[in-house]
């Protein structure tokens, strides 16, 4: 079938080739005209037959808002919007309203897969109606991993979305849970080669996952993580997960305590620390470290 894909950077751009080796008709549009089969959106949606689909791989916020805006105007009764980012599912309601004034329907669409989806496949979860999810079913269908699994319909529109959420914020658990196993195991002289420990759950344990064979990966690569800083970002769906969480009064203490250790991550000198270590001192006499002493030396570089 035809689609319209805005978007073509890692993801998208990949997304595009393994569609086109599962036979549709891709039309990309992205604003680097290197990568862009066509000029604009207008010129997009005028090399699609009717009724039109439009996956949109764009940044979640403003930059999905426009785009979703744009198409609006642009596409007619009938046609259909992917969002493919990940959007915030709060936003999801409010997009498809909008489209729905014209007889536009919508669909959200979590995609997992990262860089390797080209050739593994993509995890896809989506919310929407079941007769617009039948209309695109063909491009899922291509997109998906081999086998039986890696797509849900997993409700109405929304539901995609908070699906990909959730497994972002689990994500965030299960690497925060492999991290402190690796500083611990790295901690005690008794174990001689912690990537060799690691490379033995791959098979046979419960704990055993893709992210430990990135993780086995990466140690191979570099053992000790030399020159690695530990700081990590967080995407924005840790954050929603947690805060959903709390709108719901549901419990998620390990998600939560992995999204606050990237927010340490980001501290050189923690002043919450700072203020536990004054606390031990003053009730226990503990010794604290203190910055070192300005040097006398007079003379600059």
């Amino acid at each position: 079938m035809e689609l319209g894909l805005v978007g073509l950077g890692k993801m998208g751009g990949n997304m595009r080739e393994r569609l086109r080796r599962g036979g549709h008709t891709v039309v990309g549009f992205d604003r680097d005209p290197d990568i862009s089969d066509v000029a604009s959106l207008e010129e997009m949606v005028e090399q699609l037959s009717a009724p039109r689909v439009v996956w949109v791989m764009v940044p979640a916020g403003e930059v999905t808002h426009a785009v979703i805006r744009d198409l609006g105007e642009l596409l007619a009764e009938g046609d259909i919007v992917i969002d493919g980012g990940n959007s915030r599912w709060t936003d999801d309601e409010q997009h498809a309203a909008e489209l729905a004034e014209r007889n536009i329907g919508f669909v959200d669409c979590g995609v997992s897969g990262g860089v390797w989806g080209l050739e593994n496949g993509y995890a896809l979860m989506a919310g929407g109606s079941k007769e617009d999810i039948a209309v695109v079913q063909p491009i899922f269908d291509t997109l998906k991993p081999p086998g039986e699994f890696g797509w849900v319909h997993a409700g109405s529109v929304g539901a995609g979305h908070l699906s990909k959420m959730v497994h972002n914020g689990i994500e965030y658990a299960i690497m925060q849970a492999y991290a402190e196993g690796y500083e611990l195991l790295e901690a005690v002289d008794a174990v001689d080669n912690v990537t060799e420990v690691f490379r033995s759950w791959r098979e046979g344990t419960v704990i055993r996952s893709w992210l430990l064979d990135l993780l086995v990966a990466a140690l191979d690569e570099t053992p000790h993580l030399e020159g690695i800083r530990g700081y990590a970002e967080d995407s924005g769906e840790g954050r929603w997960t947690v805060e959903a969480a709390i709108q719901h009064a549901v419990p998620a203490p390990a998600i939560a305590a992995s999204l606050f250790a990237r927010f340490s991550s980001r501290q050189d000198n923690s002043p919450s620390m700072k203020a536990v270590a004054a606390m031990r001192n003053q009730f226990g006499g503990h010794a604290m470290r203190t910055d070192a002493p300005p040097t006398t030396d007079d003379t600059h570089d």
